[in-house]
């Protein structure tokens, strides 16, 4: 890979990330038919922490996260308790009560709503593109959940649409907070998974969910610690640090849900619904409004 040039590179480690992510889908789908959403967390939060530990001990940045350990505690104690706890908790609880397909979806909108959070907590202003990605994305967020629907506004699970558009604030708050984190990001995300832990952990005993382990989920559990939590994240950070052209490599993302759609049909048995491609189509296009958006604003300064 040394031979191909740093663009190249980027697109290819891009690609791997997206190509993990588009069958997380499938994974929770199928990890949830034998545990709970809390079980699951649990159980990926520890393989996602081993991975990542035994990728900083593999590159010698032990000292370093002791340091940071000291050094920011609080943060990590913070971020950990938003991602991974109460994200993937939530998230998993969509997954858990709305066909992957819809919760997936629904989950993209989170950049919209990064966009508008952004205004009060970071002053940034709003521009037109943002209000017509944001009318495209929800017009599609209200047609999945209605299932095509929209003149009686029937909703088909008024809870898991729920569930899955919290999980974007979350998701957007997160990374807001993230835009003031000095920690190096590898050593970050192993610090908020070692913080969450113990979260996870009392949170499940109090729940219960530390009893009646059905064997069958394991292997869909450590699969997403180690690609959704875990190997995924270390592709796409080295791809945003190789390529020169960061919006080139962000268009990717845009391949995931298209292929998750396909893994779930085909290993999950989830028919594809008429209603999911409509909506996903308005929200994959008011992404692209917002991302064509930035990209012009970048080229004219």
């Amino acid at each position: 890979m040394n031979t191909l040039s740093s663009n190249t590179q980027a697109m290819l480690y891009g690609l791997g990330a997206v190509l993990l992510w588009s069958t997380v889908a499938t994974a929770f789908t199928l990890s949830l038919r034998h545990f709970s959403p809390t079980q699951l967390l649990l159980v990926a939060n520890i393989v996602s922490l081993l991975f990542l530990t035994s990728l900083i001990v593999m590159k010698g940045e032990c000292k370093a996260l002791l340091c940071e350990i000291k050094l920011s505690w609080k943060a990590s104690f913070l971020l950990g308790a938003i991602n991974p706890f109460l994200y993937y908790l939530i998230l998993l609880q969509a997954y858990n009560t709305l066909p992957a397909q819809e919760a997936q979806a629904i989950n993209y909108t989170w950049a919209i709503m990064l966009s508008f959070m952004a205004v009060p907590i970071l002053k940034q202003r709003l521009k037109p593109a943002d209000y017509l990605a944001a009318g495209a994305c929800y017009f599609g967020v209200l047609y999945i959940s209605t299932r095509g629907n929209i003149d009686t506004l029937e909703f088909s699970n008024v809870t898991g649409v729920g569930f899955a558009l919290f999980s974007t604030i979350i998701w957007a708050m997160y990374w807001l907070l993230n835009t003031k984190d000095t920690r190096p990001s590898i050593i970050g995300l192993t610090l908020n998974f070692a913080f969450a832990l113990p979260i996870v952990l009392t949170y499940a005993a109090i729940t219960g969910e530390l009893s009646h382990w059905d064997q069958g989920g394991l292997w869909g559990a450590v699969y997403i610690g180690l690609f959704e939590m875990g190997l995924s994240f270390v592709l796409w950070n080295r791809a945003m640090k190789l390529t020169t052209n960061a919006s080139q490599v962000a268009n990717l993302i845009f391949l995931s849900p298209l292929l998750s759609i396909i893994w779930l049909s085909q290993f999950a048995g989830e028919p594809i619904l008429r209603s999911t491609l409509i909506g996903l189509a308005f929200i994959l296009a008011g992404l692209f409004v917002q991302n064509w958006s930035k990209r012009t604003k970048k080229t004219t300064l």
